[in-house]
């Protein structure tokens, strides 16, 4: 049976930046074991496959599925299948911002979605509320396997797991700078995030509202050109941290080493009961469409 395929690229306004995306729109009756054969043929960090959703207040349930395994949220994911279904009319055309609800396997999480002239310009997603968790991983070790050395962190932010809905391992270093020396050593780093982790997050933050980062995989593809849940994290480990200011937007450059260069936004609010809640935002552009055997 053939099926409706589209890649993207993500958290960029030109094509060939960014991060690219793949989007099956009508994946419904696929198996588990299909949609993981069809992300490894695909070949990128993430593919997603648009289902009807099983709850009503959903509009579209969204499965997200890196070459190895299914994930119950992810930023690019979630900004390029919006981006795409708001130019395919599947989100009614407006002007100004719209509102809808996306079903996760992380839950029902709402999605804004800015039009212009009846075209989306931005998507934003709110992710999960942070969560903390101190690292026990040997920091010789970890920045041995980033090619790096101890004297390239930061000073005073610690290494910490952090999750707005997947895990990922914040890497503060200590300027902008270091991020060019990386040179990862893949089973090193996978061994050493066995147990928790997604990504090893190597960032450089100016404290005036900006930061420079690198998404360092353990698995095969090696690097995300642009990770909006690791983004968020980011960001509410800064604030977390004091290093930046809630309610304030933190514009994030990612892939810029990968010739791939990529915009990310951060809103991160501070709830009454004091928890964090990133709300990440970016663009897309449509790269190609047409079927895949399914």
């Amino acid at each position: 049976m053939k099926r409706r395929i589209y890649t993207l690229d993500v958290f960029t306004t030109r094509p060939y930046a960014g991060n690219p995306l793949a989007v099956v729109t009508d994946g419904d009756g696929l198996s588990h074991e299909r949609m993981q054969a069809i992300a490894r043929e695909m070949n990128l960090s993430e593919t997603v496959f648009v289902q009807k959703p099983t709850n009503d207040k959903a509009l579209a349930r969204l499965r997200i599925f890196t070459t190895t395994q299914e994930l119950p949220l992810a930023g690019h994911p979630v900004i390029g299948t919006w981006f795409l279904l708001a130019e395919l009319g599947v989100v009614p055309a407006s002007e100004g911002v719209v509102h809808v609800t996306q079903q996760l396997e992380a839950g029902l999480l709402p999605v804004e979605i800015v039009f212009e002239e009846g075209r989306p310009s931005r998507v934003t997603m709110t992710q999960t509320p942070a969560r903390f968790f101190p690292c026990k991983v040997s920091k010789p070790r970890l920045m041995q396997s980033l090619g790096l050395k101890a004297s390239d962190l930061h000073r005073k932010l610690p290494l910490e797991y952090v999750s707005t809905g997947i895990f990922n391992l914040m890497v503060p270093l200590r300027a902008a700078s270091v991020l060019k020396k990386i040179k990862i050593d893949i089973h090193a780093l996978a061994n050493l995030m066995a147990d928790r982790g997604v990504m090893a997050y190597c960032f450089a933050p100016d404290g005036k509202g900006k930061a420079r980062a690198r998404g360092m995989l353990p698995w095969e593809l090696n690097e995300d050109p642009a990770t909006g849940s690791a983004c968020g994290s980011m960001a509410a480990y800064l604030v977390h941290h004091g290093t930046h200011k809630a309610g304030e937007k933190l514009s994030v450059l990612q892939g810029v080493e990968m010739g791939r260069e990529s915009h990310i936004e951060v809103n991160v609010m501070r709830q009454s009961d004091g928890k964090l809640v990133p709300y990440v935002s970016g663009s897309a552009v449509r790269i190609m469409e047409g079927h895949i055997e399914a």
